[in-house]
């Protein structure tokens, strides 16, 4: 590469040798992420990767992928992009552990309007440390500078991930019934979804970003950037040791549109909203857009980002699992006869 550079491209506005500077900037915190398996580096046309069969008889490959949506305005806003690529890794593994599988790789997808090697080695950082949250590699990514389509400072990101799990062990709602514990496990906060609503209650700028709210503890910026909450290790050690009948990443539709996704048919949530403290930035948002309660948990996961449907004989052993991984989880509710979807008492 010591000799690619070209002047006319960079009159186009696109420098490639900044593109070499921000991968050279990032190799550490790739390298950070790197567990068995990994039998490549970044840089090649694709990132390799051999999974350990052991003990898995049947293995299924199970991937996903997402961004994380308009938060990203909010880190633009505040100049800060060390936290946004833990949300990518977050929106991706979050979904891959809902069918019982473990991650084992990740890739991302940078395009930005101007490639600062810093900003963009500070974004990776971000995914390498949620890599590392979530026990999977970072075993490669693109960065595309795009000038002309969108402003100098502007950015988006997205990830993929893929994970391994044995088909006899792909969890299986069918054998969800009336009369099942459904566990929840708290959120760090608003996480990646509902920010198009999130900032037109605040009607968020730079200034009021910088506000402190006593109930908060923080200023309004730091509570919005609060990154997703990775739930892989302790789901999956609960996995280990419970029967998990189903399991529900509480994204973009909330309550009304998630926990449904794995109800079978004739079977509905009845959820005891009194059996967790909600969040105060829910109440700050719902009080000062004077959004119906509704819309409310049809938008945000109230506090709750994830939830595992469990025996009811499962469920105080569940709760003390997640416990003991650090996590605040909370029997918020049971599975009951019906086709309502979500109900609340």
């Amino acid at each position: 590469m010591n000799n690619s550079y070209s002047e006319s491209y960079k009159a186009a506005g696109v420098d490639v040798t900044a593109g070499y500077e921000g991968v050279r900037l990032m190799k550490g915190d790739v390298e950070r992420t790197r567990i068995p398996g990994c039998i490549s580096g970044i840089g090649g046309f694709g990132g390799l990767f051999q999974p350990d069969l052991t003990d898995i008889k049947e293995p299924v490959l199970v991937s996903g992928t997402d961004g994380v949506g308009t938060k990203l305005k909010i880190a633009m806003l505040m100049d800060k992009h060390d936290t946004i690529g833990i949300d990518a890794v977050a929106m991706c593994v979050n979904d891959i552990i809902c069918c019982g599988a473990k991650p084992l790789f990740f890739l991302d997808y940078i395009a930005i309007g101007k490639n600062v090697p810093e900003k963009v080695a500070e974004i990776v950082k971000g995914v390498a440390d949620g890599c590392v949250m979530s026990g999977c590699a970072l075993v490669g990514g693109e960065t595309a500078e795009h000038p002309g389509m969108m402003p100098d400072d502007d950015y988006d990101i997205a990830g993929y991930s893929t994970g391994i799990v044995d088909k006899s062990k792909i969890l299986d709602p069918s054998a969800i019934k009336a009369g099942d514990a459904i566990i929840g496990i708290a959120s760090s906060g608003v996480h990646s979804n509902g920010f198009s609503l999130v900032r037109k209650v605040f009607d968020v700028n730079e200034e009021n970003l910088k506000v402190f709210y006593p109930e908060l503890g923080k200023t309004l910026g730091e509570a919005l950037l609060t990154p997703t909450r990775i739930y892989v290790k302790p789901v999956l050690d609960v996995i280990s040791k419970v029967t998990v009948k189903g399991i529900s990443h509480i994204t973009g539709g909330g309550f009304y549109e998630n926990i449904p996704r794995v109800l079978p048919e004739g079977v509905s949530a009845k959820i005891n909203k009194a059996s967790y403290e909600v969040p105060a930035i829910f109440k700050l948002m719902q009080d000062k857009g004077n959004i119906p309660e509704h819309d409310m948990y049809n938008t945000f996961n109230m506090g709750i980002g994830m939830m595992l449907i469990v025996d009811k004989a499962d469920a105080e052993k569940t709760v003390e699992i997640l416990q003991a991984n650090g996590e605040q989880a909370y029997i918020i509710g049971e599975t009951v006869a019906g086709n309502d979807g979500v109900i609340f008492a």
